[in-house]
């Protein structure tokens, strides 16, 4: 995707420089009163900016709050079809929020990018996303193959009779992140993976098993059940840790106000 960033804030420039060594074509576009850093373009008014560069862009990146984004954009919308992914992201980093193009124009899967590069929390609101309540947590030992790696998730999630069409994210440690079999897993599904930083995993609150082994290789006390846990919202742990030939597989269950309290309908 062509990409750009757009901030008016220092911090917010922090933020677009830590996506750009992410995403090194990245374009970035720094309001006139702030230091301008190299590489990057001067803008003075946002309102004259976005309808510029609007269709320039396959994914726009705001650094900013999200009423003055939506005010920006509003002149430029046509269709879900056409316009470019547009993601929002608080000044501290926090949330990454899909705003528009959320599946034809690939904001959901910018908006899990862009948090698993800031460790922040990905915000989707597409209804068929936010009605699946499942997040499956992933370890395995280095170099398993797709086709390992597949096996063992379905088997756990039929053996738990768990559909993989509740499955919304699958989650795994930083130090999986470019591990190639669990990345065609993710792409072989069309399922977001979420990588959960070993920070996060090592000040996990919640209950979960411990593994000296995970420990002696990677120092950190487990990698499926926490990352399972702490990719979701409101998670609670339904399928503990079971390992299956070198791949180690968790399932934490969102427990979601809507579904629990939706009446039924025949």
């Amino acid at each position: 995707m062509k990409l750009a960033a757009i901030t008016f804030s220092p911090q917010g420039v922090v933020v677009c420089e830590q996506l750009r060594k992410s995403f090194p074509g990245l374009d970035l576009y720094i309001h006139e009163a702030l230091p301008l850093p190299a590489n990057s373009q001067s803008f003075p008014k946002v309102m004259e900016l976005v309808p510029e560069i609007f269709n320039q862009y396959d994914g726009l990146i705001f650094v900013a709050p999200t009423g003055l984004v939506i005010r920006s954009l509003a002149a430029s919308v046509q269709s879900k079809l056409s316009d470019p992914a547009v993601v929002v992201i608080d000044a501290g980093g926090r949330t990454a929020v899909s705003l528009l193009s959320g599946h034809e124009g690939g904001a959901n899967a910018l908006a899990v990018q862009v948090a698993n590069i800031l460790d922040a929390e990905p915000m989707i609101s597409t209804t068929t996303e936010a009605i699946k309540d499942l997040v499956v947590g992933i370890g395995c030992r280095r170099g398993k193959s797709v086709e390992e790696i597949y096996t063992a998730l379905t088997a756990v999630l039929a053996v738990n009779n768990l559909s993989i069409e509740r499955v919304r994210y699958l989650a795994t440690a930083e130090v999986k992140a470019d591990e190639a079999g669990l990345l065609a897993v993710a792409e072989k599904l069309n399922i977001p993976l979420r990588i959960i930083s070993h920070e996060r995993i090592r000040h996990c609150q919640q209950d979960f098993q411990h593994s000296s082994f995970v420990k002696q290789q990677v120092n950190l006390p487990a990698v499926a059940e926490p990352a399972a846990l702490l990719a979701g919202w409101r998670t609670s742990l339904i399928v503990k840790k079971q390992a299956r030939q070198g791949v180690t597989i968790a399932v934490a269950q969102e427990n979601c106000l809507s579904l629990a309290s939706a009446p039924a309908i025949d």
